[in-house]
Order: C-alpha cells, then sequence, then structure tokens
C-alpha cells in the first residue's frame, strides 16, 4: 500500500511557474508508475500526465505538453509536476495518483491510490 501526500500549490500569476510534490509513503514506490490529474470546479477530474516507475518514460496531454514537466526521486520516494508559463485555465486541485505497472494510464479509474490534492491558483 502506498499513500501519497501532494505540496507545492499556491497562487501564482500567469506566465509564472510552480513545482508540485508527492511524497509517497509505504514500500516499493519504484514499482508504481505515478500520474498527475487535475479537476476544476465543476469539471471533471482530467488527465495531466504520467510517469514510468523509472522515469524513463512520460506521456503529457496536449493541453500541458511544452509546459509540464514530470520527474521523480525514487531514492527519495517523491513524484515532481514543474508547471512553467501558467495560465488561468491551469487553476485546479491538483492530484498525484500511484499504479502498480510500469507505465501509467491516462484514465483516472486505474489508479488505486490518490493524494488529498493541492490547490493552483493561477491569476491572470
Amino acid at each position: 500500500q502506498v499513500q501519497l501526500v501532494e505540496s507545492g500549490g499556491g497562487l501564482v500569476q500567469a506566465g509564472g511557474s510552480l513545482r508540485l510534490s508527492c511524497a509517497a509513503s509505504g514500500r516499493a514506490f519504484g514499482s508504481y508508475a505515478m500520474g498527475w490529474f487535475r479537476q476544476a470546479p465543476g469539471k471533471e477530474r482530467e488527465f495531466v500526465g504520467t510517469i514510468s516507475w523509472s522515469g524513463g518514460t512520460t506521456r503529457y496531454a496536449d493541453s500541458v505538453k511544452g509546459r509540464f514537466i514530470i520527474s521523480r526521486d525514487n531514492a527519495a520516494n517523491t513524484a515532481y509536476l514543474q508547471m512553467n508559463s501558467l495560465e488561468p485555465e491551469d487553476t485546479a486541485v491538483y492530484y498525484c495518483a500511484a499504479d502498480k505497472v510500469y507505465y501509467g494510464s491516462t484514465y483516472s479509474s486505474a489508479y488505486k491510490y490518490w493524494g488529498q490534492g493541492t490547490q493552483v491558483t493561477v491569476s491572470s
């Protein structure tokens, strides 16, 4: 079992950057693919990106490609979401999730473990 805790959210102006962290406790973090999702008010949770358990493979939603970067440090049991060139449309609660597979899905239902979420607000 894996417990996930996100941090790093906050208020930022458009064009700015934030880095979210997802700290995992439990065993074998390196055996889990990690996903990032977000949910804006009144909208469904949407896929942001995923990273394989080795960190060697990533995939991003078209809406964040070229602006967001996912990475992980298995020795530190932590995954990261670096968000650059933020836009007001990026405002949402951001969640990290874990699935015990090599490469994560773009579907939220595939992930077994979830963090509590962290709020990101981008002002125009």
